[in-house]
């Protein structure tokens, strides 16, 4: 088939979509299907050809997914934020809950956004533990898929997580990277109470909600950082959310005095104590700050040999 001169068409088909150096028509009754290389037709159609019909498809989604967050925006009167992108995410992904949390390869992340007590509360089980979705996507820098949080081999993952994520609540989480070229700023997560996996449009769906949640929080952190006097965390982060942060690291900053270590080791300190006695993070955070609570540091082992 020769390929057809830029801007030229046979005017049969209803719409054109720019490819390449062609006009590609679109709507044609031909069959997509799918090869391990990606989309191909049954009629042998040329690949800059669906490739154009694969933009188109991707263009639309994300025009689609852009309304859904501004629909959002328009209920609350205000303008589009991550939360936002979470509260249109579990509707259109079918989802109970989401969370959306800004990341940085040096710090523990800061959580943007919960659209309920159960996505709060699988937020804060990972902080607690150091395990699950969110750390492994944020580390590989691709999705985490979790169809069924009882499943053997996740269990032996987040030995720790995965059960108490199903007593919070969960049957399933997908955890799902906020990144623009080498920038990963967070990660969206979206759990179910019911097991079983997404399907192709709900993925698809989901991927690009990430990449809306990226632009809408990078640019919700630069309007943070030019509006100082805003009743915000880090980067925009909600009052509320942030409170429960700035007790934690407040925390930790006492716990390096009381037990002479360093930041790193008295947040596992933190984590380790919180975990031992079944209590939330926040709350122990919380009595810390308030003096109601002191940690002591590790008795020295007495040296080998020794009496």
């Amino acid at each position: 088939m020769a390929r057809k001169k830029p801007g030229r068409c046979s005017r049969q088909h209803g719409s054109r979509v720019r490819c390449g150096q062609a006009w590609v028509p679109f709507g044609s009754p031909r069959a997509l299907t799918a090869t391990p290389s990606g989309l191909s037709s049954a009629a042998g159609e040329a690949p800059h050809r669906v490739a154009g019909l694969a933009a188109l498809m991707t263009y639309s989604r994300a025009v689609r997914v852009w309304g859904l967050v501004a629909e959002q925006a328009a209920i609350r009167g205000a303008g589009v934020s991550v939360a936002d992108v979470c509260a249109a995410a579990v509707a259109a992904v079918a989802a109970s809950g989401a969370a959306l949390t800004a990341a940085s390869k040096v710090r523990a992340g800061h959580v943007m956004c919960v659209t309920d007590e159960v996505s709060e509360r699988l937020e804060e089980l990972q902080l607690t533990f150091g395990e699950g979705p969110r750390a492994d996507t944020y580390a590989s820098g691709g999705p985490v898929l979790t169809s069924d949080l009882s499943a053997e081999d996740i269990r032996r993952r987040w030995p720790g997580f995965a059960s108490a994520a199903r007593q919070a609540g969960a049957a399933a989480i997908f955890t799902f990277p906020l990144q623009i070229g080498a920038i990963r700023p967070g990660v969206l997560s979206l759990y179910r109470r019911q097991s079983g996996p997404l399907t192709a449009d709900e993925l698809g769906d989901a991927l690009t909600f990430a990449d809306t949640a990226a632009l809408v929080l990078l640019d919700g952190q630069a309007r943070a950082a030019g509006n100082t006097g805003a009743a915000t965390g880090p980067g925009g982060q909600p009052e509320d959310l942030a409170l429960h942060r700035a007790e934690i690291d407040q925390a930790t900053g006492m716990l390096t005095e009381q037990l002479k270590v360093g930041i790193e080791d008295a947040f596992v300190r933190l984590r380790a104590y919180a975990y031992a006695h079944d209590r939330r993070i926040t709350d122990v955070a919380r009595y810390i700050v308030a003096r109601r609570l002191r940690l002591h540091p590790d008795p020295i082992p007495p040296e080998e040999g020794a009496v």
